[in-house]
Protein backbone atom coordinates (compact mmCIF):
# COMPACT_ATOMS: atom_id res chain seq x y z
CA UNK A 1 0.00 0.00 0.00
CA UNK A 2 2.48 2.23 0.85
CA UNK A 3 4.52 1.60 -2.97
CA UNK A 4 0.99 2.74 -4.37
CA UNK A 5 1.19 5.81 -2.25
CA UNK A 6 4.85 6.45 -3.70
CA UNK A 7 3.58 6.11 -6.60
CA UNK A 8 0.99 8.44 -6.55
CA UNK A 9 2.66 10.93 -4.48
CA UNK A 10 5.18 10.88 -7.41
CA UNK A 11 2.39 11.13 -10.34
CA UNK A 12 0.94 14.05 -8.46
CA UNK A 13 4.12 15.57 -8.16
CA UNK A 14 5.33 15.34 -11.76
CA UNK A 15 1.51 16.78 -12.53
CA UNK A 16 2.24 19.79 -9.70
CA UNK A 17 5.16 20.79 -12.20
CA UNK A 18 3.25 20.95 -14.85
CA UNK A 19 1.53 24.54 -13.87
CA UNK A 20 2.20 28.23 -13.27
CA UNK A 21 0.47 29.41 -10.28
CA UNK A 22 -3.35 29.14 -9.75
CA UNK A 23 -5.37 32.43 -9.13
CA UNK A 24 -6.16 31.18 -5.25
CA UNK A 25 -2.54 30.16 -4.74
CA UNK A 26 -1.05 33.84 -5.82
CA UNK A 27 -3.61 34.77 -3.37
CA UNK A 28 -3.24 32.85 -0.19
CA UNK A 29 0.96 34.30 -1.05
CA UNK A 30 -0.33 37.75 -0.41
CA UNK A 31 -2.44 36.74 2.52
CA UNK A 32 0.75 35.35 3.63
CA UNK A 33 1.95 39.03 3.89
CA UNK A 34 -0.91 40.14 5.47
CA UNK A 35 -0.94 37.41 8.12
CA UNK A 36 -4.04 37.48 10.78
CA UNK A 37 -5.96 35.01 12.79
CA UNK A 38 -8.88 35.13 10.60
CA UNK A 39 -9.64 35.97 6.95
CA UNK A 40 -13.02 37.17 5.30
CA UNK A 41 -13.63 33.70 3.14
CA UNK A 42 -10.95 31.44 4.83
CA UNK A 43 -8.84 30.50 7.53
CA UNK A 44 -5.60 30.92 8.32
CA UNK A 45 -4.11 27.34 7.76
CA UNK A 46 -3.48 28.15 3.76
CA UNK A 47 -2.24 31.74 4.21
CA UNK A 48 0.57 29.82 6.66
CA UNK A 49 1.57 26.92 4.81
CA UNK A 50 2.30 29.25 1.51
CA UNK A 51 4.25 31.55 3.34
CA UNK A 52 6.65 29.03 4.59
CA UNK A 53 6.74 27.54 0.87
CA UNK A 54 7.88 30.92 0.20
CA UNK A 55 10.35 31.07 2.82
CA UNK A 56 12.03 27.87 1.44
CA UNK A 57 11.81 27.84 -1.72
CA UNK A 58 10.87 31.53 -3.49
CA UNK A 59 9.15 31.11 -6.73
CA UNK A 60 8.15 27.46 -6.94
CA UNK A 61 4.87 26.55 -7.57
CA UNK A 62 6.03 22.95 -6.82
CA UNK A 63 7.51 23.73 -3.33
CA UNK A 64 3.90 25.45 -2.96
CA UNK A 65 2.32 22.71 -4.13
CA UNK A 66 4.18 20.02 -1.84
CA UNK A 67 1.96 19.63 1.45
CA UNK A 68 -1.00 19.46 -0.47
CA UNK A 69 0.70 16.19 -2.74
CA UNK A 70 1.74 14.60 0.69
CA UNK A 71 -1.25 15.32 2.58
CA UNK A 72 -3.93 13.28 -0.81
CA UNK A 73 -0.75 10.53 -1.28
CA UNK A 74 -1.33 9.93 2.73
CA UNK A 75 -4.72 9.32 2.03
CA UNK A 76 -4.40 6.32 -0.06
CA UNK A 77 -3.31 4.07 2.73
CA UNK A 78 -5.37 5.81 5.05
CA UNK A 79 -8.48 4.80 3.06
CA UNK A 80 -7.63 1.32 2.94
CA UNK A 81 -7.11 1.21 6.58
CA UNK A 82 -11.30 2.08 6.79
CA UNK A 83 -11.46 -0.91 4.51
CA UNK A 84 -8.99 -2.77 7.20
CA UNK A 85 -11.31 -1.78 10.33
CA UNK A 86 -14.54 -2.86 7.96
CA UNK A 87 -13.50 -6.24 7.75
CA UNK A 88 -11.78 -5.90 4.39
CA UNK A 89 -8.96 -7.80 3.20
CA UNK A 90 -5.88 -6.68 1.10
CA UNK A 91 -7.77 -6.97 -2.06
CA UNK A 92 -10.48 -4.79 -0.70
CA UNK A 93 -8.16 -2.66 0.89
CA UNK A 94 -6.45 -2.10 -2.49
CA UNK A 95 -9.93 -1.97 -4.83
CA UNK A 96 -10.39 1.17 -1.84
CA UNK A 97 -7.16 2.63 -1.96
CA UNK A 98 -7.58 2.53 -5.92
CA UNK A 99 -11.06 4.14 -5.86
CA UNK A 100 -9.10 7.09 -3.48
CA UNK A 101 -6.09 7.49 -6.02
CA UNK A 102 -8.62 7.69 -9.23
CA UNK A 103 -11.14 10.06 -8.21
CA UNK A 104 -10.81 12.90 -10.40
CA UNK A 105 -11.98 15.43 -7.63
CA UNK A 106 -8.97 14.35 -5.20
CA UNK A 107 -6.83 14.36 -8.21
CA UNK A 108 -7.03 18.13 -8.79
CA UNK A 109 -6.73 18.58 -4.92
CA UNK A 110 -3.82 16.82 -4.99
CA UNK A 111 -1.96 19.23 -7.19
CA UNK A 112 -3.21 22.43 -5.89
CA UNK A 113 -2.48 24.37 -2.70
CA UNK A 114 -6.42 24.77 -2.09
CA UNK A 115 -8.84 24.70 0.30
CA UNK A 116 -10.41 21.75 -0.61
CA UNK A 117 -7.17 19.82 -0.67
CA UNK A 118 -6.57 18.45 2.88
CA UNK A 119 -10.64 17.72 2.91
CA UNK A 120 -9.87 13.81 1.32
CA UNK A 121 -7.42 13.27 3.97
CA UNK A 122 -8.82 15.25 7.67
CA UNK A 123 -11.99 13.69 6.48
CA UNK A 124 -10.68 10.58 6.20
CA UNK A 125 -8.67 9.93 9.21
CA UNK A 126 -12.16 11.36 11.01
CA UNK A 127 -14.21 8.70 9.34
CA UNK A 128 -11.14 5.78 10.21
CA UNK A 129 -10.97 7.22 13.79
CA UNK A 130 -14.72 6.62 14.51
CA UNK A 131 -15.32 3.35 12.24
CA UNK A 132 -12.31 2.11 14.22
CA UNK A 133 -14.14 3.35 17.76
CA UNK A 134 -17.41 1.46 16.47
CA UNK A 135 -14.90 -1.52 15.84
CA UNK A 136 -13.44 -2.10 18.92
CA UNK A 137 -16.53 -0.87 20.97
CA UNK A 138 -18.44 -3.51 19.33
CA UNK A 139 -15.88 -6.13 20.18
CA UNK A 140 -15.60 -5.13 23.87
CA UNK A 141 -12.27 -3.11 23.80
CA UNK A 142 -14.12 0.63 23.39
CA UNK A 143 -11.08 3.01 23.16
CA UNK A 144 -11.89 6.68 23.57
CA UNK A 145 -8.80 7.82 23.25
CA UNK A 146 -10.17 7.41 19.83
CA UNK A 147 -12.29 10.39 20.24
CA UNK A 148 -10.22 12.90 21.35
CA UNK A 149 -7.84 12.15 18.37
CA UNK A 150 -11.19 13.00 16.49
CA UNK A 151 -11.24 16.63 18.77
CA UNK A 152 -7.69 17.20 17.39
CA UNK A 153 -8.20 16.42 13.93
CA UNK A 154 -11.46 18.66 13.55
CA UNK A 155 -9.71 21.59 15.43
CA UNK A 156 -6.82 21.11 12.22
CA UNK A 157 -9.82 21.06 9.70
CA UNK A 158 -11.50 24.03 11.11
CA UNK A 159 -7.74 26.31 10.41
CA UNK A 160 -8.64 25.15 6.94
CA UNK A 161 -12.09 25.80 6.86
CA UNK A 162 -15.27 25.68 8.54
CA UNK A 163 -16.71 22.91 6.63
CA UNK A 164 -15.72 20.32 8.76
CA UNK A 165 -18.61 21.57 11.46
CA UNK A 166 -21.43 20.19 8.72
CA UNK A 167 -19.85 16.94 9.37
CA UNK A 168 -20.34 17.08 12.82
CA UNK A 169 -24.07 18.36 12.46
CA UNK A 170 -24.88 15.86 10.04
CA UNK A 171 -23.15 13.13 12.40
CA UNK A 172 -25.19 14.29 15.42
CA UNK A 173 -28.19 14.02 13.42
CA UNK A 174 -27.51 10.43 12.52
CA UNK A 175 -26.22 9.19 15.83
CA UNK A 176 -29.67 10.40 17.53
CA UNK A 177 -31.74 8.34 14.46
CA UNK A 178 -29.97 5.27 14.16
CA UNK A 179 -27.21 5.50 16.89
CA UNK A 180 -24.27 4.12 18.63
CA UNK A 181 -25.77 6.97 20.97
CA UNK A 182 -23.62 5.79 23.63
CA UNK A 183 -21.34 8.19 21.58
CA UNK A 184 -22.19 11.10 22.45
CA UNK A 185 -22.53 10.40 26.53
CA UNK A 186 -18.60 9.67 26.12
CA UNK A 187 -16.44 12.41 28.07
CA UNK A 188 -13.34 12.51 25.75
CA UNK A 189 -15.66 13.38 22.59
CA UNK A 190 -16.42 16.45 24.69
CA UNK A 191 -12.76 16.91 25.68
CA UNK A 192 -12.20 16.83 21.90
CA UNK A 193 -15.00 19.47 21.14
CA UNK A 194 -12.89 21.54 23.83
CA UNK A 195 -9.83 21.46 22.10
CA UNK A 196 -11.73 22.44 18.78
CA UNK A 197 -13.88 25.43 20.32
CA UNK A 198 -10.57 26.62 21.94
CA UNK A 199 -8.13 26.48 19.19
CA UNK A 200 -11.26 28.74 17.45
CA UNK A 201 -11.95 31.06 19.36
CA UNK A 202 -8.78 33.65 17.92
CA UNK A 203 -10.33 33.64 14.28
CA UNK A 204 -13.93 34.14 15.57
CA UNK A 205 -12.74 36.82 17.70
CA UNK A 206 -10.98 38.32 13.87
CA UNK A 207 -14.78 37.70 12.61
CA UNK A 208 -16.47 39.20 15.39
CA UNK A 209 -14.27 42.62 15.27
CA UNK A 210 -14.78 42.65 11.14
CA UNK A 211 -18.46 41.88 11.24
CA UNK A 212 -18.47 38.43 10.63
CA UNK A 213 -17.76 38.42 6.92
CA UNK A 214 -17.55 34.52 6.11
CA UNK A 215 -21.07 34.77 6.75
CA UNK A 216 -21.58 36.08 3.30
CA UNK A 217 -19.80 33.07 1.38
CA UNK A 218 -22.85 31.25 1.34
CA UNK A 219 -24.56 33.84 -0.71
CA UNK A 220 -21.33 33.46 -3.00
CA UNK A 221 -21.14 30.22 -2.99
CA UNK A 222 -24.70 29.78 -4.01
CA UNK A 223 -24.52 32.96 -6.94
CA UNK A 224 -21.44 31.34 -8.26
CA UNK A 225 -22.83 27.82 -8.59
CA UNK A 226 -24.60 26.96 -12.12
CA UNK A 227 -26.50 23.23 -10.97
CA UNK A 228 -29.17 23.09 -9.37
CA UNK A 229 -30.09 20.23 -6.80
CA UNK A 230 -30.24 17.05 -9.28
CA UNK A 231 -26.90 18.45 -11.36
CA UNK A 232 -24.87 18.82 -7.91
CA UNK A 233 -25.82 15.31 -6.86
CA UNK A 234 -24.85 14.16 -10.30
CA UNK A 235 -21.83 16.12 -9.84
CA UNK A 236 -20.83 14.09 -6.72
CA UNK A 237 -20.76 11.09 -8.16
CA UNK A 238 -19.22 11.88 -11.45
CA UNK A 239 -16.16 13.61 -9.69
CA UNK A 240 -16.23 10.31 -7.54
CA UNK A 241 -14.61 8.67 -10.44
CA UNK A 242 -15.23 5.37 -12.92
CA UNK A 243 -15.01 3.02 -10.16
CA UNK A 244 -15.68 5.21 -7.61
CA UNK A 245 -19.57 5.55 -7.96
CA UNK A 246 -19.97 2.21 -8.26
CA UNK A 247 -17.97 1.54 -5.04
CA UNK A 248 -19.84 5.03 -3.27
CA UNK A 249 -23.39 3.83 -4.82
CA UNK A 250 -23.29 0.16 -3.37
CA UNK A 251 -20.98 1.59 -0.18
CA UNK A 252 -23.69 3.91 0.95
CA UNK A 253 -27.00 1.24 -0.03
CA UNK A 254 -24.76 -1.56 2.53
CA UNK A 255 -24.32 1.22 5.21
CA UNK A 256 -28.04 1.81 4.90
CA UNK A 257 -29.55 -1.40 4.40
CA UNK A 258 -27.32 -4.71 5.14
CA UNK A 259 -28.06 -6.37 8.57
CA UNK A 260 -23.95 -6.55 9.04
CA UNK A 261 -23.31 -3.34 8.55
CA UNK A 262 -25.98 -1.64 11.22
CA UNK A 263 -23.08 -0.69 13.91
CA UNK A 264 -21.80 1.77 10.92
CA UNK A 265 -24.90 2.92 9.47
CA UNK A 266 -24.67 6.02 11.21
CA UNK A 267 -22.16 6.68 8.50
CA UNK A 268 -24.18 5.87 5.84
CA UNK A 269 -27.05 8.33 7.40
CA UNK A 270 -24.32 11.04 8.03
CA UNK A 271 -23.66 10.95 4.25
CA UNK A 272 -27.27 11.50 3.21
CA UNK A 273 -27.44 14.41 5.72
CA UNK A 274 -25.26 16.16 4.69
CA UNK A 275 -25.80 16.01 1.37
CA UNK A 276 -29.18 17.15 2.24
CA UNK A 277 -26.95 20.34 4.53
CA UNK A 278 -25.32 21.12 1.40
CA UNK A 279 -27.76 21.27 -0.59
CA UNK A 280 -29.87 23.44 1.17
CA UNK A 281 -27.28 25.83 2.20
CA UNK A 282 -25.29 26.18 -1.02
CA UNK A 283 -22.68 24.07 -1.90
CA UNK A 284 -19.57 23.44 -4.37
CA UNK A 285 -19.23 20.23 -5.96
CA UNK A 286 -16.13 19.23 -3.77
CA UNK A 287 -17.34 19.59 -0.73
CA UNK A 288 -18.79 15.50 -0.57
CA UNK A 289 -15.59 14.94 -1.72
CA UNK A 290 -14.18 13.90 2.33
CA UNK A 291 -16.76 11.47 2.71
CA UNK A 292 -15.67 9.24 -0.60
CA UNK A 293 -13.13 7.03 1.01
CA UNK A 294 -15.55 5.89 3.39
CA UNK A 295 -17.64 4.88 0.71
CA UNK A 296 -15.42 3.37 -1.77
CA UNK A 297 -14.20 1.34 1.77
CA UNK A 298 -17.67 0.06 2.89
CA UNK A 299 -18.27 -1.05 -0.90
CA UNK A 300 -15.12 -2.78 -1.29
CA UNK A 301 -15.74 -4.95 1.42
CA UNK A 302 -19.16 -5.64 0.24
CA UNK A 303 -17.84 -7.13 -2.67
CA UNK A 304 -15.22 -9.02 -1.06
CA UNK A 305 -18.72 -10.21 1.09
CA UNK A 306 -20.78 -11.24 -1.95
CA UNK A 307 -17.29 -13.05 -3.57
CA UNK A 308 -17.10 -15.37 -0.72
CA UNK A 309 -20.64 -16.07 -0.16
CA UNK A 310 -21.65 -16.20 -3.79
CA UNK A 311 -18.43 -17.72 -5.11
CA UNK A 312 -17.95 -15.63 -8.49
CA UNK A 313 -15.19 -14.56 -9.33
CA UNK A 314 -16.12 -12.80 -12.34
CA UNK A 315 -16.75 -9.77 -9.30
CA UNK A 316 -12.62 -9.88 -9.09
CA UNK A 317 -12.46 -10.07 -13.54
CA UNK A 318 -14.87 -6.92 -13.88
CA UNK A 319 -12.59 -4.96 -11.46
CA UNK A 320 -9.11 -4.88 -12.71
CA UNK A 321 -10.50 -3.70 -16.21
CA UNK A 322 -12.66 -1.22 -14.78
CA UNK A 323 -9.90 0.06 -12.93
CA UNK A 324 -7.48 0.22 -16.02
CA UNK A 325 -9.79 2.46 -17.68
CA UNK A 326 -10.81 4.72 -14.97
CA UNK A 327 -6.65 5.27 -14.91
CA UNK A 328 -6.12 5.90 -18.43
CA UNK A 329 -8.81 8.64 -18.11
CA UNK A 330 -7.83 10.33 -15.13
CA UNK A 331 -4.39 10.44 -16.38
CA UNK A 332 -5.43 12.69 -19.18
CA UNK A 333 -6.70 15.32 -16.59
CA UNK A 334 -3.37 15.27 -15.14
CA UNK A 335 -2.02 17.24 -18.03
CA UNK A 336 -2.79 20.79 -18.68
CA UNK A 337 -4.05 20.25 -21.64
CA UNK A 338 -6.33 16.91 -21.13
CA UNK A 339 -7.47 14.43 -23.83
CA UNK A 340 -10.50 13.80 -21.90
CA UNK A 341 -11.66 17.19 -19.94
CA UNK A 342 -12.89 15.46 -16.67
CA UNK A 343 -14.97 18.09 -14.22
CA UNK A 344 -13.01 19.92 -11.85
CA UNK A 345 -10.02 19.65 -14.06
CA UNK A 346 -8.11 22.95 -15.25
CA UNK A 347 -7.87 22.52 -18.79
CA UNK A 348 -5.81 24.74 -20.98
CA UNK A 349 -5.02 27.18 -17.60
CA UNK A 350 -1.65 26.52 -17.45
CA UNK A 351 -1.24 29.96 -14.65
CA UNK A 352 1.00 31.55 -18.01
CA UNK A 353 -1.04 34.48 -17.94
CA UNK A 354 -0.15 35.63 -14.51
CA UNK A 355 3.13 37.48 -15.51
CA UNK A 356 1.99 38.71 -18.18
CA UNK A 357 -0.86 40.76 -17.44
CA UNK A 358 1.76 41.93 -14.23
CA UNK A 359 4.27 43.12 -16.54
CA UNK A 360 1.36 44.88 -19.02
CA UNK A 361 -0.01 46.65 -16.21
CA UNK A 362 3.52 48.12 -14.99
CA UNK A 363 4.02 48.85 -18.43
CA UNK A 364 0.72 50.89 -18.56
CA UNK A 365 1.90 52.44 -14.89
CA UNK A 366 5.22 53.63 -16.94
CA UNK A 367 3.43 55.19 -19.70
CA UNK A 368 2.08 58.02 -16.83
CA UNK A 369 4.39 61.13 -16.48
CA UNK A 370 6.21 60.25 -13.24
CA UNK A 371 4.49 63.54 -11.22
CA UNK A 372 1.13 61.38 -11.98
CA UNK A 373 2.60 58.55 -11.71
CA UNK A 374 3.80 59.19 -8.09
CA UNK A 375 0.35 59.81 -6.94
CA UNK A 376 -1.68 57.08 -9.11
CA UNK A 377 -2.59 53.82 -6.89
CA UNK A 378 -2.93 50.37 -8.39
CA UNK A 379 -6.48 48.80 -7.93
CA UNK A 380 -7.59 44.81 -9.40
CA UNK A 381 -11.21 44.09 -9.91
CA UNK A 382 -10.25 40.74 -8.42
CA UNK A 383 -8.21 38.51 -5.90
CA UNK A 384 -6.96 36.90 -7.97
CA UNK A 385 -5.63 39.48 -10.51
CA UNK A 386 -4.39 41.40 -7.36
CA UNK A 387 -2.78 38.45 -6.11
CA UNK A 388 -0.51 38.15 -9.27
CA UNK A 389 0.22 41.61 -9.39
CA UNK A 390 0.78 41.56 -5.61
CA UNK A 391 3.56 38.42 -6.67
CA UNK A 392 4.91 39.31 -9.76
CA UNK A 393 4.32 43.64 -10.00
CA UNK A 394 7.30 44.24 -8.10
CA UNK A 395 9.86 43.21 -10.46
CA UNK A 396 8.42 45.42 -12.97
CA UNK A 397 7.91 48.04 -10.42
CA UNK A 398 4.47 47.98 -9.43
CA UNK A 399 3.67 49.52 -6.14
CA UNK A 400 1.14 47.43 -3.56
CA UNK A 401 -1.79 46.58 -5.00
CA UNK A 402 -5.18 46.76 -3.66
CA UNK A 403 -8.62 45.09 -4.05
CA UNK A 404 -12.10 44.97 -2.78
CA UNK A 405 -12.41 41.57 -3.85
CA UNK A 406 -13.01 39.12 -1.00
CA UNK A 407 -10.58 38.26 1.35
CA UNK A 408 -8.23 41.10 -0.77
CA UNK A 409 -10.08 43.95 0.56
CA UNK A 410 -9.32 43.39 4.46
CA UNK A 411 -5.94 44.16 3.87
CA UNK A 412 -6.03 47.86 3.81
CA UNK A 413 -7.65 50.19 1.48
CA UNK A 414 -5.78 52.88 -1.12
CA UNK A 415 -4.09 55.93 0.39
CA UNK A 416 -5.94 59.12 0.44
CA UNK A 417 -2.98 60.94 -0.78
CA UNK A 418 -3.32 59.06 -4.48
CA UNK A 419 -4.69 61.44 -7.15
CA UNK A 420 -5.10 58.78 -9.67
CA UNK A 421 -6.03 54.94 -10.01
CA UNK A 422 -5.11 52.32 -11.89
CA UNK A 423 -7.91 49.80 -12.34
CA UNK A 424 -6.98 46.31 -13.68
CA UNK A 425 -10.64 44.29 -14.86
CA UNK A 426 -13.74 45.68 -13.99
CA UNK A 427 -16.18 48.42 -15.94
CA UNK A 428 -15.88 51.80 -17.33
CA UNK A 429 -19.83 52.12 -15.52
CA UNK A 430 -18.54 50.49 -11.83
CA UNK A 431 -15.91 53.15 -11.54
CA UNK A 432 -17.86 55.97 -12.91
CA UNK A 433 -19.68 55.67 -9.60
CA UNK A 434 -16.62 56.78 -7.48
CA UNK A 435 -14.69 58.92 -10.14
CA UNK A 436 -15.40 61.87 -12.62
CA UNK A 437 -13.36 60.77 -15.30
CA UNK A 438 -12.75 56.99 -16.63
CA UNK A 439 -11.00 55.68 -19.55
CA UNK A 440 -9.31 52.74 -21.10
CA UNK A 441 -5.61 53.02 -21.51
CA UNK A 442 -4.74 49.43 -22.60
CA UNK A 443 -5.38 45.88 -21.71
CA UNK A 444 -3.37 43.54 -19.51
CA UNK A 445 -2.86 39.79 -20.50
CA UNK A 446 -2.54 37.21 -23.24
CA UNK A 447 -3.98 37.70 -26.95
CA UNK A 448 -7.23 35.87 -25.83
CA UNK A 449 -9.95 38.04 -24.96
CA UNK A 450 -11.40 35.26 -21.93
CA UNK A 451 -7.82 36.04 -20.09
CA UNK A 452 -7.26 39.60 -20.91
CA UNK A 453 -7.82 42.46 -18.42
CA UNK A 454 -8.90 45.77 -19.50
CA UNK A 455 -6.92 48.74 -18.17
CA UNK A 456 -8.49 52.11 -16.39
CA UNK A 457 -6.99 55.26 -15.26
CA UNK A 458 -9.47 56.69 -13.07
CA UNK A 459 -9.49 60.51 -11.77
CA UNK A 460 -11.29 63.02 -9.96
CA UNK A 461 -12.21 60.88 -7.06
CA UNK A 462 -15.68 61.66 -5.75
CA UNK A 463 -15.18 60.31 -2.19
CA UNK A 464 -12.21 59.43 -0.03
CA UNK A 465 -11.30 56.25 0.17
CA UNK A 466 -12.39 55.37 3.30
CA UNK A 467 -16.20 56.14 2.26
CA UNK A 468 -15.53 54.39 -1.15
CA UNK A 469 -14.12 51.08 -0.02
CA UNK A 470 -17.10 49.64 2.08
CA UNK A 471 -18.60 50.26 -0.93
CA UNK A 472 -16.32 48.99 -3.07
CA UNK A 473 -15.63 45.78 -0.81
CA UNK A 474 -17.61 42.69 -1.18
CA UNK A 475 -17.09 38.43 -1.49
CA UNK A 476 -17.62 38.19 -5.60
CA UNK A 477 -14.69 38.03 -7.88
CA UNK A 478 -15.75 41.05 -9.60
CA UNK A 479 -14.00 40.67 -12.98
Amino acid sequence: MLLLAGAFALLLGVAAWSYGYFGDELYFMAAADHLAWGYADQQPALPVLAGAAQLLLPESPFTLRLPAVLATAAGVPLSAQIARELGGDRRAQLLTAGAFALSPQILLNGRLLGTMTFDPLLWTLLTWLLVRWVRLRTAGRTDDRLLLWAGVVTAVAIQVKFLVLGFWAALGIAVLLVGPRELLGRGKLWAGAGIAVLTTIPTLIWQAHHGWPQLGMTGVVNGESQHDGVQLLVRWLVLSGGVGVALLCYGLARLLSEPDSRPYRFIGVTCCALAVIFLFTGAREYYMVGLYPVLFAAGAVGLQHRRERERRPWVSRLAWPAYGISAAVCLTSLTPFPVATLPGTLANNTGREWPVIARDVAAELRSLPEARRQRTTVLASSYWTAGALHHFGPEHGLPEVHSGSRGYGYFGRPPESSQATLYVGGSRESLLRFFGEVKRIGTAGPNQPARSRAVWLAEQRKLPWSEIWPRLRGMGMWE
